[in-house]
């Protein structure tokens, strides 16, 4: 079963090697970009910042699904980036890094702008509407807030 022959990853920019680093950038495009039509600046300088955090899961090297964590200037977290390569779609891997990735955030405020038809699914990892639905290229989004835990 190939969920069982997933690794997870989780590293910062610096801990990234070149070839991780193209992997991860290449599926990222290759979704939003490229299957998506939604020509927009992909690298948008976030991905270098100290505090974010890339957390992925391969199958023998290769890229499943990925996101990434971005420390906001505000100390909130935030979701981005989530994708799934075509050919490991529906095999609850976005499920579990999400889950991975609230494990990193931790208590923390975290806050995310979802694909509207994703919304009922970052409901089910303790996230709720935040604010009027809206189009980026040419997409509905929805923002979205899991807010801080007590403890």
């Amino acid at each position: 079963m190939p969920q069982q022959t997933t690794k997870l990853r989780t590293a910062s920019f610096a801990d990234l090697n070149a070839r991780t680093l193209h992997d991860l950038l290449k599926l990222r495009i290759d979704v939003f970009v490229v299957e998506q039509n939604c020509p927009y600046p992909e690298l948008d300088g976030r991905d270098v910042e100290p505090g974010t955090r890339h957390v992925w899961l391969t199958d023998g090297g290769a890229p499943l699904a990925y996101l990434r964590i971005l420390a906001d200037p505000d100390g909130v977290a935030r979701i981005g980036r989530v994708v799934v390569a075509p050919a490991a779609r529906g095999g609850g891997h976005a499920g579990r890094l999400m889950t991975a990735a609230l494990e990193v955030v931790g208590n923390r405020t975290c806050v995310l702008e979802a694909q509207s038809h994703l919304v009922a699914f970052y409901s089910r990892h303790g996230f709720t509407v935040s604010g009027p639905e809206y189009v980026e290229d040419g997409i509905p989004h929805t923002p979205m807030r899991r807010d801080a835990i007590d403890g």
